[in-house]
């Protein structure tokens, strides 16, 4: 038997709103059955991205472990100073602890879960 990834499902108090970040981060296109309750991004490869609303929701403390991460997502892109600007500018939080921000930095959506942005290795000739 073989599995095949369909969705990554994340919880959030707005799934619209939460929808629109990703949106405008990745370039994916809202499902026209988004709503309230649930929104989801068409991704590559038959890859959904949804948001299903929680009332009550308690976003991720991340590096704290009260409440924790539960699941993060990575996003590879070519610069990470302009990724990292751009994400902020759409609603991104940045913790202050980063690990290894030369090679990847932590962000937070606006719902609170952490997600990385990781460089592409510069191609040598």
């Amino acid at each position: 038997m073989q599995m095949t990834l369909s969705a990554i499902t994340l919880d959030c108090p707005d799934p619209l709103a939460l929808a629109a970040f990703y949106e405008e981060a990745t370039g994916l296109r809202r499902h026209p059955e988004s709503n309230a309750d649930f929104a989801a991004l068409d991704g590559a490869g038959g890859l959904t991205l949804g948001f299903q609303r929680v009332d009550g929701h308690r976003p991720p403390s991340w590096p704290d472990p009260a409440v924790p991460q539960q699941l993060h997502c990575c996003f590879r892109v070519e610069d990470l100073d302009q990724a990292e600007a751009r994400l902020l500018e759409l609603g991104a939080g940045r913790p202050d602890r980063q690990p290894n921000a030369e090679k990847w930095r932590v962000l937070t959506d606006p719902a609170g879960h952490p997600f990385c942005i990781v460089g592409v290795p510069a191609r040598t000739a």
